[in-house]
């Protein structure tokens, strides 16, 4: 388990591609099905961050459901995950709506401001978690939806809470929280902009 400081940082490990390749199978079909998980966030269209995609199931689900129109930006911090991702998504037959990303360690790096994006097991790897909430609320538009799933076994409630009260400090608010198998699941969102 990922042990958070005073300081916003966590003691972090990164997931190995072995993990991923566990994680990203049909099976996990059963925990997550993307379609109908996100179906209220992501539209035809829909411009939308994967952050800490690994090897891209909410990623090519999700350009599945944004079109030709649409795009989605999958981040993660391993080049390997990436390939991975972009070539399971040529396989798909959506890589052109995938823009993939490399992250820095302790910055994300996304220009774009996006409708809507996911980070599924992957907040408590960051190094600062305070620093992540804060990027991911500037790259979300005004309105937009953040979904943050974090496994049950790296994230107590009490972990979990600790999460919240940084993605609120840094000015996203608490719309719903979803039910996900095996992990606490919460929608925040970026106020919308002022008339």
């Amino acid at each position: 388990m990922h042990k958070r400081k005073g300081n916003g940082e966590s003691d972090h490990r990164v997931c190995p591609l072995g993990a991923a390749r566990m994680f990203d199978n049909p099976l996990r079909l059963l925990l997550h099905q993307p379609g109908k998980m996100l179906r209220d966030y992501v539209k035809p269209g829909s411009k939308v961050l994967d952050f800490g995609c690994g090897l891209g199931f909410f990623s090519i689900a999700m350009a599945k459901m944004v079109g030709e129109d649409g795009f989605v930006i999958a981040a993660d911090l391993q080049d390997v995950m990436l390939q991975g991702l972009m070539k399971r998504a040529r396989r798909a037959g959506v890589a052109d709506r995938i823009r993939p990303h490399l992250t820095a360690p302790d910055r994300i790096g996304v220009e774009d401001q996006v409708d809507f994006a996911i980070a599924c097991w992957v907040i408590h790897e960051t190094p600062n978690i305070d620093g992540a909430f804060r990027e991911l609320a500037s790259i979300l538009k005004p309105g937009g939806r953040l979904f943050v799933l974090e496994p049950k076994s790296h994230a107590s409630k009490e972990e979990f809470g600790k999460l919240l009260a940084s993605a609120t400090a840094a000015g996203l608010s608490e719309v719903t929280r979803p039910r996900s198998a095996g992990s606490r699941a919460v929608v925040l969102e970026r106020p919308p902009a002022s008339p």
